[in-house]
Order: C-alpha cells, then sequence, then structure tokens
C-alpha cells in the first residue's frame, strides 16, 4: 500500500481524501493556480507500484498565453515555463511604449512582466525650410494623415508639395523652397526594357513630367511617371521580366476566343467575340498580367438585355421611354440646370455609364506621392496619384516582399504598405535514406558553401537515390527564411519471382515483394548452406543467396584395428559412425565420427 504522507507536491495536492492507496491504485494531483505539471496540463496522474508511488508529482511556475494588443507573438505555445521570454512584434503603424515596433516580455513569479501591447504610432512635426508651411496645423499626425505644403514670399516650392505619415515616419522626403529660377532639365532618361511616351522635347521645364511603359512580358516596379525638379529627373522604374504565364483561356458562354498559341505571356492579349443573336457586355479583349487573366466579357442573349430606367433629368422628348426605359447602347444627353455643358450616357444592360446625376460629388484628393518604403529600391518621384491608381514595388537585393506587391492609393492617402524583409538563409540541408543531393554547381562552390554552411533564400536543391530507389514525392527542396522546406524519401523498389535456387526450393512464392520483405528456402535432401537460407528483396534485386551445396558424407575414414559398424553407402550431415576396435587393442578418442557438411569429424585410433 502508498500513503498519502510519502507524496509531496509543492504548489500542488492530491484531489482525493482518502490517506492509503492498494497497489495499482492510479489517483489524480492538481496544480496550483498559475502552474503546471511538466507536460503543461493543471493536473496529472500517479500509480501506488510494489515500490511506492511510481513518480514524485511536480507543479512548475507557468504563465499563460498572454493577450497581445495590436501586436503578435513570434513563438507559437499555449504556456511558457517561469523565466521564458517571449519576442512579440507590433502590427504596422503601432508602436510599443519604448517607441520601437518589437519587444519581449518576461514569465515571472507573478505572470508577465509586461503588457504585450503595442500603441498607434504618431509623426511629430517634421523639421521644415523656413519659408515652407505645413496644413493642417497640427502638433501629432496619426500613421495615414497627409500634411501638404507650400512657400511663402514668392519662393518656388522643390519637391513633393504633400507627404503622408506612415509606420516608418514620414515619406517622402520634405520640400525645400527655393529663391529665384529652377532649372529645367534634359531630355529623360532611356528604360531598359521599356520606353517613354511621347519623348520629342529637347528641354523639359521643371515640375513637368513623362511616363513610361515597359516593354511585352515586362512587368514594372516603381512609379511609371518620373518628374523634372530643378534640373534633375526623379528615379527612373524598373522593367523586369514576368515570368509567370497564364494558364487555359477562361470560357465564355456563348461566345468565342480568336486562335492563337499558348504559352501566354505577361500582357499577351486575346480577343473575345460572342455568336449571333448575342451581345458583347464587358471588354472585348482580356490580357494576362503576372500570371492571371483580366476579367472575360459576358455573352448575353438580346433578349435578356436589362433596359435602363427613364430620368427626370433627360429633356422631354415626346417618347414613353420614362413608361417603358431605354435599350441597351442607347446614348442620352442631358444638360445639369446653371450650366451649358451638355453631359453624356450611354445605357449597359440596365445601368448608365457613366451614372446620370447633376449633383456634385464629393471630389476625392489625390495621393501624394509614393512614400520610399524601408529597404525597398529607391522609387523617389514628387508626382501625386489619382484614386485608384496603385504602383507595384520592388524590394532591393537580399531582401523578400511581405503583404501586397503594389501600394494603392484611395481616400487621398497610400494604403496596402508591404514591407521588405531580409532574405534569411537555411544552414546544411536534411539527408535522407539511400539518397544524396544532387549539385550542378562546382567542387569550389560546393566547398565554399559547406564551409558557411549557409545557403540562400530561394535555394532549390535536388535529391536522386540511389540505385534501387525512386523519389517518393518531388525531389526539390527550397531554402524559405531560414527553413528547408520537407525533403522527399526514397523508397525501395520491389522485387519480382525470387531467383532459382539450384538444389533447392523457396517456400512461399509471390508475384511481388516489397522492399526489406525476405523469403526462405529449403534445400534438397543431402544439400544445405553455409548460413541462413534466406535472401532479402533490396530495391528492386534480391541479395546474393547461399547456395545448396552437397553436405552428405562417404566413406567414413579408415582406422588401424578396427570395423565400423552397420556402415552404409552414404551419411546425411548430423549422421554418425561408430567405430569397434578388434582383438586386444583399446579405443581413444571419440567412438563416433560425424558428417557435418560434408566432412568427417577426427576418427579415434584403436591402440
Amino acid at each position: 500500500r502508498c500513503s498519502k504522507d510519502k507524496v509531496r507536491i509543492e504548489n500542488g495536492f492530491l484531489s482525493e481524501s482518502a490517506f492509503t492507496y492498494p497497489l495499482n491504485k492510479q489517483t489524480e494531483y492538481k496544480c496550483k493556480p498559475g502552474y503546471v505539471t511538466e507536460d503543461g496540463k493543471t493536473s496529472g496522474l500517479i500509480t501506488c507500484l510494489q515500490n511506492g508511488w511510481s513518480a514524485q508529482p511536480v507543479c512548475i511556475k507557468s504563465c499563460d498565453r498572454p493577450v497581445f494588443e495590436k501586436a503578435r507573438a513570434k513563438s507559437d505555445g499555449t504556456w511558457f515555463r517561469l523565466n521564458h521570454r517571449l519576442d512579440y512584434e507590433c502590427l504596422d503603424g503601432y508602436e510599443n511604449r519604448d517607441g520601437r515596433t518589437a519587444g519581449s516580455i518576461v514569465c515571472g513569479q507573478n505572470g508577465w512582466s509586461d503588457k504585450a501591447a503595442c500603441y498607434e504610432r504618431e509623426c511629430s512635426i517634421p523639421e521644415m525650410d523656413t519659408y515652407l508651411n505645413a496644413y493642417p496645423r497640427k502638433e501629432t499626425f496619426k500613421v495615414g494623415d497627409v500634411l501638404k505644403f507650400s512657400c511663402s514670399q514668392g519662393r518656388i516650392m522643390v519637391g513633393a508639395d504633400s507627404v503622408q505619415c506612415y509606420h516608418f515616419g514620414w515619406s517622402p522626403k520634405l520640400p525645400t523652397c527655393k529663391e529665384g529660377k529652377v532649372k529645367s532639365c534634359a531630355p529623360p532618361p532611356q528604360l531598359l526594357n521599356g520606353k517613354g511616351k511621347e519623348i520629342h522635347k529637347e528641354e523639359y521645364a521643371h515640375n513637368e513630367v513623362v511616363e513610361y511603359a515597359c516593354n511585352p512580358r515586362f512587368l514594372m516596379k516603381g512609379s511609371h511617371k518620373i518628374q523634372c525638379v530643378d534640373g534633375e529627373w526623379t528615379a527612373l522604374p524598373v522593367c523586369i521580366e514576368e515570368e509567370r504565364t497564364c494558364g487555359d483561356i477562361p470560357d465564355t458562354d456563348h461566345g468565342d476566343v480568336k486562335p492563337s498559341v499558348p504559352p501566354y505571356h505577361h500582357g499577351d492579349s486575346v480577343e473575345f467575340s460572342c455568336r449571333e443573336a448575342f451581345t458583347m457586355i464587358g471588354p472585348r479583349f482580356i490580357t494576362c498580367i503576372s500570371g492571371e487573366w483580366t476579367q472575360p466579357p459576358q455573352c448575353l442573349a438580346k433578349d435578356e438585355l436589362k433596359k435602363c430606367k427613364w430620368s427626370k433629368l433627360f429633356p422631354p422628348d415626346g417618347e414613353l421611354a420614362h413608361k417603358i426605359g431605354y435599350d441597351h447602347n442607347t446614348n442620352k444627353s442631358y444638360q445639369c440646370r446653371g450650366k451649358s455643358e451638355l453631359k453624356h450616357s450611354i445605357c449597359i444592360n440596365g445601368k448608365w455609364d457613366p451614372k446620370v446625376a447633376c449633383k456634385e460629388e464629393a471630389q476625392i484628393q489625390p495621393c501624394p506621392p509614393p512614400p520610399h518604403i524601408p529597404n525597398g529600391r529607391d522609387m523617389t518621384t514628387t508626382v501625386k496619384y489619382q484614386d485608384g491608381e496603385k504602383i507595384s514595388i520592388l524590394c532591393k537585393e537580399n531582401y523578400l516582399i511581405q503583404d501586397a506587391e503594389e501600394i494603392v492609393c484611395k481616400d487621398g492617402r497610400w494604403q496596402s504598405i508591404p514591407r521588405c524583409i531580409e532574405k534569411i538563409g537555411c544552414s546544411q540541408p536534411p539527408q535522407i535514406d539511400h539518397g544524396t543531393i544532387s549539385s550542378s554547381s562546382s567542387a569550389e562552390e560546393r566547398r565554399e558553401i559547406h564551409e558557411q554552411r549557409l545557403y540562400a533564400h530561394g535555394t532549390n536543391l535536388n535529391y536522386t537515390c540511389e540505385e534501387g530507389f525512386e523519389i517518393s514525392e518531388h525531389n526539390v527542396i527550397i531554402c524559405q527564411m531560414g527553413k528547408w522546406s520537407s525533403p522527399p524519401q526514397c523508397v525501395g523498389l520491389p522485387c519480382g519471382h525470387p531467383p532459382y535456387i539450384l538444389n533447392g526450393v523457396v517456400s512461399h512464392k509471390k508475384d511481388s515483394y516489397q522492399y526489406g520483405e525476405e523469403v526462405t528456402y529449403d534445400c534438397d535432401e543431402g544439400f544445405g548452406t553455409d548460413g541462413p537460407a534466406s535472401m532479402r528483396c533490396l530495391g528492386g534485386k534480391w541479395s546474393l543467396p547461399q547456395d545448396c551445396i552437397n553436405v552428405s558424407c562417404v566413406n567414413p575414414p579408415q582406422v588401424e584395428n578396427a570395423v565400423i559398424q552397420n556402415q552404409k553407402s552414404r551419411y546425411q550431415s548430423g549422421e554418425k559412425a561408430r567405430y569397434e576396435c578388434i582383438g586386444n587393442y583399446d579405443l581413444f578418442g571419440e567412438i563416433d565420427v560425424v558428417c557435418l557438411n560434408g566432412t568427417w569429424t577426427k576418427p579415434p585410433q584403436c591402440k
């Protein structure tokens, strides 16, 4: 029996009230609040054994996973041991009380050392040129706020006329106010794998803008507009080859696609047409953009097209249209009160495009020039962008874009701001049984990598299997931010029928055997092996079997002055022949000789 007083649980207790426990009795113990068992649970079990309790229960100090406020943990886990350090990072646009975007808390006797909390980041009023005026006037600005500028005393602004507050501060760089004349620019630079639109002048004035476009199959990263700023052009965009191709052309009911030949590269377009009695709604062409097709058109039966409603803004035309509506593709013109110009709208499947309205919609503010993202390629520009426009971001070499690849101008500010994070290399790749990593690099490169023990982010390595083995899945692993993807396995090939055994027979024959499977065989009478009578399937081939050799014996050795009792012409392995001395001779040695695998043991002597 086991006694309760033999169990001492610091920061815990036995939950049952019994004082003694019979053999093999299992009982539960519980930890006090704030403590857990070694496997992170609030209770555990111990058993009464012959020599006492199965284990001495332990309750250790722990901290539950904290509540994160505008932050995220850098590691998983639902509970943490005493003195464990938990790292966290703030969400974009937030920082902790120390003004940092990352921090750590420690599990102590009284819980966590601090809150894992981040607060909305603010931008303070930046230092400005003496003649530069900023508005709105505030002490602090939240992330997303825009600051606009003007110059006083007739000075000319050089640079962006507005900046935005981001989680990394104000961007782009603040402008300056210049006294006197500003310089003009020479013709803009040429763009590798792209070209400028309408570049035909010898001189460009301050603030003039030039647009660029990339060649087919190339994707633009950075601002597609550059501007002349006091004699210098802002940063050129970059045209990078887009390797992603589009798959099959999407189908459109009652429509056809003009013949085209895949693969479809970035920038390639295909044309749709609708069959007779069907009308196209949407663009006639769709384009492959970064591996995805743009939205295809619809082909609707003409009697299914919706009519557009009459508007009281339309001039009276003596028709009953206000009762029956207007057909698809109808053009209407109208004039707003107090305005001299005409407005025009077209009926597209039940909707006027643009919307029929005289009320002036609130003017949507343009966005400031786009930001320079930390560790991103330089895309400094002073050009403002309109609502809905996008810019594709490119990170510096050895940095990886995280989150969206494009920033979007919406409601007067840039949104969906990505991060450029440093690429983390991988250490030595995992080894696999019966396989090796194949490398196309030179011996010197391989030695250099091995010495550094680091492979760059994005590195692909291929595995090859030994003869008789095949890869179970994809044979490639990829280094992704310090971790290798799961390696494949080398699976042994199956074997067919076992080989023919001379003077023997295989038991339990099958058509196919899996790698590692073993078969046994029996030798014919009078035959045997020097080792195990078995063979194993080793990757498409059988291991070499032991030969069935003749293990019988003939004619036991002759012994002078002795006769052999009941002598036979042949003896099987293990059989004995017995000697008997004649006359007055005595036998020295073993009375029997034994046939062992075709050989007789040492005979006796008669003296």
